[in-house]
């Protein structure tokens, strides 16, 4: 059995599924840069037939990343399988991954197929898919729900139609992980022709046992887990990528292979994953969480500077702690800070671009001493969020008085039409968006306010994330500025042009 254990990263695929956490072309490009920067194996980049920004999305990255495998998702039609060997033809390495439900309630109540026409389907698609690609993978999906007998057969017939890696997920989270890691043990043994394929697990987070479980398919002969930065994704969310890589490199002695992760990267992958989406990493998150390597207990505390591994088992510079470090100020030049964030899996498309975010950064080092990685993200995520903006927030001015209302006047552009408006209410940021609603035809429903500081310091920039729904379309706005009032009003806008934008998607679950 192969010690290498192959890291397949639908971050971008997957993980854009969660609610109010679509990303831009630009953004997956980014974030695949990274990716390839990590040594990720297959980066699945979307899913091309859900919308023409997907498909370009997939294309793009295709072209940026030349050292990891590309993947678009295609359920078993000809018209998915097509796309999506389109969007891959300029990959270097590509695959497609093609999927088609197999548990009894998915068919009877979704497809409406029997399990015949079933197996029918998924043999055409991986045949149609090989017209593309020799690198194909067969996902059968809510495996964790499905028949062993019709799984058996099913996957016997898709490796020998031309499937390479043949993934196996527990769609709903409803597995356990003996359960789980013994359904991968039987389908290898028992599938006569389950040495010509790569098998993988896919597992989603709805009991918290998405990581356990992929660990225990692992043990069983699993040699390709499928995760995403920060476990993102819908619902509870998937297997974690950094806790994953982290516990078969940390416990050598138990699992019998390791990836080619390159897990210094790991926390810029997870900061800038959580910048474009707003989605904030949860202090105690395992590795990459801001208490992951935090002792504030005593005897801890003594522990760790008698000897380390007396409460830590593994370093915090191993997964990229040690990069928090400060590299920037006023005096730094346009060469170091466009180094820096090429260091931070920032391509610059024009001297234009760098100039516009080297701007930025001054105005932002006039207003705070220390400027560390997580500002310069947040300033390129919030310059490529008003590269594509109906809406943008011209001037904003909030009175304040203990005991009495705040007014809010506010001049937005809006398609190049600058228009005010003042609010009064009980509070500043209720005031800003009050009149921010009044100059636009829409009324949102907002259901997330979140208020974080990017780093340390009351100089802080603060970073407003926001969730609004709108006719059953949710999006996720950001905003960051060294003013809490003008970080909400950016995020409310930024959110707006998302509404506005009204970019439908189809996205399966697998």
């Amino acid at each position: 059995m192969s010690d290498k254990l192959i890291i397949f990263d639908t971050t971008l695929r997957d993980g854009e599924q969660s609610p109010g956490a679509s990303m831009t072309k630009d953004e997956k490009v980014r974030i695949a840069k990274i990716l390839e920067k990590m040594k990720v194996d297959v980066i699945e980049a979307g899913f091309a037939i859900a919308s023409q920004g997907d498909f370009e999305a997939v294309q793009a990255v295709a072209k940026a990343v030349k050292d990891s495998t590309i993947c678009s998702l295609a359920r078993a039609l000809d018209k998915d399988i097509d796309r999506a060997g389109e969007s891959i033809k300029g990959a270097n390495s590509a695959r497609i991954h093609t999927f088609i439900a197999t548990s009894d309630i998915h068919m009877q109540m979704k497809l409406r197929m029997t399990p015949d026409e079933v197996v029918s389907q998924a043999v055409r698609s991986v045949k149609r898919a090989t017209k593309f690609t020799d690198n194909i993978e067969f996902s059968p999906e809510d495996a964790g729900r499905s028949e062993i007998d019709f799984l058996c057969r099913i996957i016997e017939k898709a490796i020998k139609a031309g499937a390479t890696t043949i993934n196996i997920p527990d769609t709903v989270g409803y597995n356990i992980p003996h359960q789980f890691g013994e359904t991968m043990r039987m389908l290898i043994e028992r599938i006569p022709n389950s040495d010509k394929a790569i098998f993988s697990a896919h597992c989603h987070n709805d009991l918290g046992l998405a990581v356990s479980n992929s660990l225990a398919a692992v043990l069983s002969g699993a040699r390709q887990i499928e995760c995403t930065i920060n476990g993102l994704g819908e619902r509870a969310g998937n297997t974690s990528l950094e806790e994953v890589v982290m516990a078969v490199r940390t416990r050598q002695d138990v699992f019998g292979c390791d990836t080619n992760i390159d897990a210094t990267n790991i926390l810029a992958a997870s900061r800038l994953v959580s910048s474009i989406t707003g989605f904030v990493v949860q202090p105690n998150k395992a590795i990459v969480g801001a208490n992951a390597f935090a002792h504030e207990a005593g005897i801890h505390q003594d522990g760790v500077l008698k000897h380390r591994e007396t409460y830590e088992i593994m370093r915090a510079e191993d997964v990229g702690w040690n990069t928090n470090s400060l590299v920037l100020g006023k005096h730094s030049g346009r060469n170091a800070f466009k180094a820096r964030l090429v260091e931070l899996g920032v391509d610059f498309e024009s001297d234009e671009a760098l100039n516009d975010a080297f701007s930025r950064f001054k105005t932002l080092a006039d207003k705070k001493h220390d400027i560390f990685d997580e500002d310069l993200q947040a300033l390129v995520t919030e310059a490529q969020t008003e590269a594509t903006e109906f809406i943008r927030l011209v001037s904003l001015k909030v009175s304040a008085e203990t005991g009495k209302d705040n007014t809010a006047d506010i001049t937005l552009s809006i398609n190049g039409n600058e228009q005010s408006a003042s609010a009064k209410t009980s509070g500043a940021v209720d005031a800003a968006f009050t009149a921010i609603l009044s100059l636009v035809n829409i009324e949102p429903k907002l259901q997330l306010y979140s208020v974080t500081n990017v780093t340390q310091g009351t100089d802080s920039l603060g970073e407003v994330n926001v969730r609004l729904e709108h006719e059953g379309k949710i999006v996720n706005g950001q905003g960051v500025d060294t003013d809490i009032i003008t970080s909400s009003a950016k995020a409310y806008v930024n959110a707006l042009n998302k509404v506005m934008a009204n970019v439908e998607k189809a996205h399966p679950q697998i």
